[in-house]
């Protein structure tokens, strides 16, 4: 039973009311909103307020945690935790710029990363996990890699697959091993930055390829293997970075054809095929020996778990690219990688990618109602390009848009010819709050109805 003398900021908890460390976080932050708690006040020891309340201490150590988490609180040694004074915010820009997951609503993933870590050091050698490991993984590590693409192959041999630190890692392992200094690799005229940081830095060429509203153009592609001899194309084909198209099943055949007729190998980096509905089969299985397929959980899960998987199908390629990643990135972190086939295999990873799916879809539709249709491409996946009407250029736009506190990314960012589309790049996932998210929508309707200022370079 509940005390009667209990700090007059804390409700009395409800079974009604939700998780109970929610319900005194919540009691916390709206006593601060007004003013009964004020910078600089002394919680209670979290025994007493346990003792007070009636639960346990680990309700209570939750609670504390999830204030912390909010900037509500701070600790101060053995002097206890006291009431923090509010955050100043540094900077009000609303970031759009860079594609991350959106916060799934209703998942607590604190407490998510907490058990998950729990389990990992519970069940395993920890020596293990702080030493060197051998590249491509452990086995329990490949076998997660292969239930993650289940989806998309069904049941696959884990020996075919690889974990990488990131799909940025296995684009540039596969470029050192499948090509020479001033080898060709073709692909579409906006593609994924990452492609072309990596080229230009191993002194490979990019050649654009026409692409249309429904991805790369077969006959195109054609003419360019023939023209230029390349040794890979690269094709990011589900939800396209940056232009949200899809190529689908017919179109995907055609390309694994034309790659079998002219021995040309692919890489499909195939990031957001999870959180798009129902998605054509992936090009590796039309073409399974001239594709190099890569899934990573950055797009789907979060970023900070920095792990991919390369399905690779002939062991002789594995220990090319193998020993090609080994020349710049000898492992993923193990403690990383335990985590990740923890989720996976105890389905804590779909769970989470499921709330991901549904908050990115919320937040396209958002985008929809705002900006009243103005861009392509499907509503699953964590961005849309925004076609700029004639009066505005890409790089006129990102620069307003940063005057108005929001970052976008123009359409240069993604050319991989000389030329480029009118348009920029808006990620949805990358601001927590929806509000803000709404709030930065906005800004950039209203920017769009207006002609651009003249440009004045400020003088200081």
């Amino acid at each position: 039973m509940q005390h009667d003398n209990l700090p007059r900021w804390l409700p009395r908890l409800t079974a009604q009311g939700g998780p109970r460390f929610l319900q005194i976080a919540d009691a916390l932050q709206a006593a601060m909103a007004g003013g009964a708690l004020k910078p600089g006040d002394r919680l209670p020891p979290q025994r007493q307020l346990a003792a007070q309340l009636d639960v346990d201490l680990t309700t209570i150590t939750r609670a504390y945690d999830e204030a912390r988490r909010r900037h509500l609180l701070e600790g101060r040694g053995a002097r206890g935790t006291y009431v923090a004074a509010p955050k100043v915010e540094l900077t009000s820009v609303l970031d759009l710029s860079m594609n991350t997951p959106p916060p799934p609503d209703g998942v607590d993933f604190d407490d998510m990363l907490k058990q998950g870590l729990s389990q990992v050091l519970m069940g395993a050698d920890t020596d293990l996990l702080m030493t060197y490991h051998l590249g491509g993984g452990s086995d329990s590590d490949r076998q997660a890699g292969a239930k993650w693409l289940e989806p998309m192959f069904g049941y696959l041999d884990s020996g075919q697959v690889l974990v990488c630190p990131g799909a940025q890692a296995a684009i540039a392992a596969l470029i050192l091993a499948l090509t020479e200094p001033g080898d060709v690799i073709l692909a579409e005229p906006t593609s994924y930055p990452g492609l072309r940081a990596a080229a230009t830095q191993f002194g490979r060429r990019i050649i654009a390829v026409g692409a249309d509203r429904h991805g790369m153009v077969p006959e195109m592609l054609e003419q360019a293997c023939r023209k230029h001899k390349p040794a890979l194309v690269y094709l990011n084909p589900t939800l396209q970075n940056p232009t949200a198209v899809t190529i689908g099943e017919r179109r995907r055949k055609e390309l694994a054809s034309i790659a079998q007729r002219c021995h040309v190998r692919i890489i499909e980096d195939d990031p957001y095929w999870l959180l798009a509905d129902a998605p054509p089969p992936p090009i590796a299985t039309f073409a399974p020996a001239q594709v190099y397929y890569i899934s990573t959980l950055s797009k789907c899960l979060t970023p900070g778990l920095r792990v991919a998987f390369v399905l690779i199908r002939d062991p002789q390629e594995r220990e090319r690219f193998l020993v090609a990643l080994r020349s710049f990135a000898l492992m993923v972190a193990p403690l990383t990688a335990a985590l990740a086939t923890q989720w996976i295999l105890d389905g804590s990873a779909a769970g989470l990618m499921e709330g991901v799916r549904k908050e990115a879809r919320l937040r396209y539709r958002m985008a929809g109602d705002i900006l009243a249709g103005r861009y392509g491409g499907a509503g699953d996946g964590l961005h849309v390009w925004l076609e700029l009407p004639g009066y505005w250029t890409s790089a006129q736009f990102a620069r307003a848009a940063d005057s108005e506190g929001i970052a976008v990314t123009p359409a240069e960012a993604f050319a991989t010819g000389s030329q480029s589309v009118n348009a920029v790049r808006i990620s949805l996932g990358s601001i927590k709050d929806r509000g803000r998210l709404q709030a930065a929508l906005q800004r950039l309707s209203h920017l769009l109805a207006r002609q651009p200022e003249p440009f004045s370079a400020a003088v200081v």
